[in-house]
């Protein structure tokens, strides 16, 4: 990455948007004493960070004391945020980009929600961790492979666990196929897929392509993620954003829990879809500056994952090329399979049992079996999850995190879940750069996985 990459001040990136002790299972206890009141400070406070904000501040079981954000656009948004709920203000921090460090030294914070961009994430977890704050980490990936290690390695040196923020594992199809998955009704699993195929091209250039100035440094119109995800495009080649795929295939087949992914490759097509947009926009054009640019990240990255267990797992990125939005899951056992088509509703995916259809080589709607399969958490919460982001799943994932907190127990997404899965990103670069070479994947629990249990989504509670 270039320097002027790695120091993109935290103004322009925030968004709108040792030595181990090795512990016997994993991370545990958050502090001796349960908690009846969880006082959280957020670290980035754009658009992602107010869906999570929306959450907690219409719980009495959470107070947002303070904000870190060095944007005073993220911050007034924000500020609106907490009118709509009649909360009263946090203490603000915007004074540059380090300021977020004088937040986590605050004693009215126990936990803090990380939603900055991508390069700040493993920094920003670090440094609460050791300031004793408890860290909630938004998706990506890494930036480079040392930093999966150094953050677990701070979360057991200082007993401070991490939660992965992964919404998607909570996204109600997927967890009424985990439930079927736990019933045996795939039978052995053998293969998985997803991915994160989202035409972001709008995204990347704010729906134009002046905010970005020729790759140098962005333009005064940029905001939210075409102030720094453009970036990653044009300095990166690989599967930049492994988590949304990943998380609910890697629960299914109980990875760090079990199980656990050993090696991987990856390939990449041609570059063409953003030099495209820029071409084709109307305020864009061959002659514009942003014609210019070399955009390095291809069009279609493929990886391929193997299993300790032996199963397989096939992961895509697709963001430059129009396309209606798919994360593109599927769930291959002995016994059946289940593909997904669309956003997570339903009538958007096949499933087929073989048994139950008698062999009859055709899909089934999948409507009666996500319903008479629907999680326990979805027939709890459900109307609870109404209205919350990204069709519900944003309350899960939030709801796990403040439970989590409360009781001192561990969490289902956990530190060795964020360091594997964020690994991804860095291997599947040094893998296309290889032409493909298969990467071995570290395993960050240094054995454990063969021991430790699975318990994500197994409490009735959360």
């Amino acid at each position: 990455m270039p320097a002027s990459f790695n120091r993109r001040n935290f103004i322009k990136t925030s968004a709108l948007t040792g030595a181990a002790v090795t512990l016997t299972h994993s991370i545990k206890a958050f502090s001796p004493a349960k908690k009846d009141k969880v006082r959280m400070g957020i670290i980035g406070a754009g658009f992602r960070s107010h869906e999570h904000m929306g959450n907690f501040l219409q719980r009495d079981d959470v107070e947002i004391t303070a904000i870190a954000d060095p944007q005073q656009r993220s911050v007034d948004e924000a500020m609106e945020v907490f009118k709509k709920y009649n909360r009263p203000q946090p203490v603000i921090y915007k004074n540059g980009n380090e300021d977020y460090k004088n937040l986590l030294k605050r004693d009215d914070v126990d936990a803090v929600i990380i939603c900055s961009p991508w390069e700040w994430h493993s920094i920003q977890a670090i440094d609460a961790m050791k300031a004793g704050k408890i860290p909630g980490v938004e998706v990506c990936g890494a930036i480079k492979l040392q930093e999966c290690w150094d953050v677990v390695n701070t979360s057991e040196k200082t007993g401070i666990p991490l939660m992965m923020m992964e919404n998607v594992c909570y996204r109600r199809d997927v967890m009424a196929v985990l439930n079927m998955v736990r019933q045996g009704m795939f039978g052995e699993l053998l293969h998985g897929q997803g991915g994160y195929e989202h035409d972001l091209r709008g995204v990347l250039f704010n729906d134009g392509v002046t905010a970005y100035d020729s790759g140098v440094e962005f333009g005064p119109k940029a905001y939210s993620e075409a102030q720094w995800r453009t970036e990653h495009n044009k300095n990166r080649n690989g599967e930049l954003y492994p988590t949304h795929g990943l998380g609910p295939v890697a629960v299914m087949m109980n990875i760090n829990k079990g199980n656990r992914m050993t090696k991987l490759s990856s390939i990449a097509s041609k570059a063409r879809g953003l030099h495209k947009y820029i071409v084709d926009h109307p305020k864009g054009g061959k002659d514009h500056p942003n014609a210019k640019v070399e955009f390095k990240c291809g069009d279609i990255v493929n990886t391929q994952i193997q299993c300790a267990n032996g199963e397989t797992i096939l992961l895509t990125h697709d963001v430059s090329s129009p396309r209606p939005y798919n994360l593109g899951f599927r769930i291959q056992g002995t016994e059946g399979l289940w593909q997904d088509f669309g956003s997570g509703g339903k009538n958007q995916g096949h499933i087929y049992f073989q048994k139950e259809m008698n062999h009859s080589h055709r899909w089934d709607d999948t409507t009666k079996w996500l319903t008479d399969n629907d999680h326990p958490l979805w027939k709890k919460y459900g109307a609870q999850a109404e209205g919350a982001g990204h069709g519900g799943m944003d309350f899960f994932v939030d709801h796990a995190f403040i439970e989590c907190v409360k009781r001192g127990v561990e969490f289902p997404l956990d530190v060795y879940d964020y360091a594997s899965w964020y690994a991804i990103t860095p291997l599947s670069e040094k893998s296309i750069l290889e032409g493909g070479q298969v990467q071995n994947i570290p395993d960050f629990t240094r054995g454990k996985w063969n021991t430790r249990k699975q318990i994500f989504a197994l409490n009735d509670d959360y």
